[in-house]
């Protein structure tokens, strides 16, 4: 094959630099990274760098085999092909014995959701194929834990996708990147992704679902008050009440700031939060508004109050997310997403 090899090296200072100084085979380079390290960026970096008309990646400890390098440049020789991905889950591929069950059901949990991305059998392959003008189409690369190759399916806008079986091998030196740390990561990049492709659908998913966990805390705090002060007055009922809500209002600021509208970060969170807690106050306004009035003006409300109740219920979520993420939570100029489109070779 005509091919030029980078090694990606973060700084190990394991001998390998020297090892490929001292070789005479000049299409082999080693780049040694010291700043931004990680598995995402060192491959990034890498496909900068290169000047070939077609990209590969692959594990440096030849977990993928070399030998299916002709395969997947094969496979790039019908122009309609945008990537391939080197599989592990497709007829023909495999894993090598020793895997364990925790290593197993991760990836296929990881594959699972990764489903809205993509319907690839293997999303999750470290080994992959693609020309370098589909790479040069990115224009917002934000890559988070080591799952490049699904960020470079989504922000690529790879659609004519092939998989050739390969059979990953274990390792025989060295140690797994797979940490608990980066499973997190991983759920991050997932994250970073919805928002990429879905925009505001995937704010207001995330936002319903903090606003389910804060029901739950609402609900809680209501029991547990109720169980400590013992109520023989309205008054002790309206306290319980009233702490139960402002502690799940806080809880939803927190967990929307760290999650839905984490972009907002940098703004100041005493501010904000008195934004969020003014914002869900004329949602429950408008909540409770909509479920009084209905009835009184419609006679269909009227004989079904509990309809009435859910479009105040509804209306009052849609008021809150706009309020949340246009004043609350608002983007500012210096968070704006940054782009980090691939230059020109």
């Amino acid at each position: 094959l005509d091919l030029d090899v980078l090694i990606m090296d973060d700084n190990s200072q394991d001998g390998s630099a020297e090892l490929i100084a001292a070789r005479p085979e000049k299409w082999v380079q080693i780049v040694v990274r010291t700043a931004n390290r990680g598995l995402s960026p060192s491959v990034l970096d890498g496909m900068k760098r290169a000047e070939g008309d077609v990209l590969v990646c692959m594990d440096a400890d030849l977990s993928h085999p070399p030998q299916a390098l002709p395969v997947l440049l094969e496979a790039l020789r019908d122009e309609k092909t945008d990537f391939v991905i080197g599989s592990r889950y497709v007829r023909g591929g495999g894993t090598e014995e020793g895997w364990g069950l925790f290593r197993w059901l991760n990836s296929k949990v990881a594959t699972l959701l990764a489903r809205p991305f993509t319907s690839v059998a293997d999303p999750m392959a470290g080994f992959f194929a693609l020309p370098a003008s589909v790479f040069r189409r990115a224009t917002a690369l934000s890559p988070v834990g080591y799952k490049i190759g699904l960020e470079l399916i989504v922000k690529c806008g790879c659609k004519n996708i092939r998989e050739v079986p390969i059979r990953f091998a274990n390792r025989k030196f060295g140690e797994s990147k797979l940490s608990l740390r980066e499973q997190f990561n991983y759920v991050k990049h997932l994250k970073r992704l919805a928002d990429y492709k879905f925009g505001a659908f995937s704010e207001m998913f995330q936002f319903c679902l903090v606003g389910g966990t804060g029901t739950v805390v609402d609900l809680s705090v209501y029991k547990l008050l109720l169980m400590a002060l013992v109520p023989k007055a309205g008054a002790a009922l309206a306290l319980s009440r009233g702490l139960a809500i402002w502690v799940a209002m806080t809880w939803n600021f927190f967990l929307n700031r760290r999650l839905t509208f984490s972009h907002s970060r940098s703004d100041k969170a005493l501010p904000q939060y008195g934004r969020f807690v003014l914002a869900c106050s004329l949602g429950a306004l408008v909540n409770w508004s909509i479920g009084v009035s209905l009835p009184l003006k419609a006679a269909f409300f009227d004989s079904h109050r509990m309809y009435a109740a859910a479009v105040g219920i509804l209306v009052g979520l849609v008021f809150n997310y706009a309020l949340s993420r246009y004043w609350a939570f608002r983007r500012l100029a210096h968070s704006a997403p940054h782009s980090t489109k691939p230059p020109e070779n």
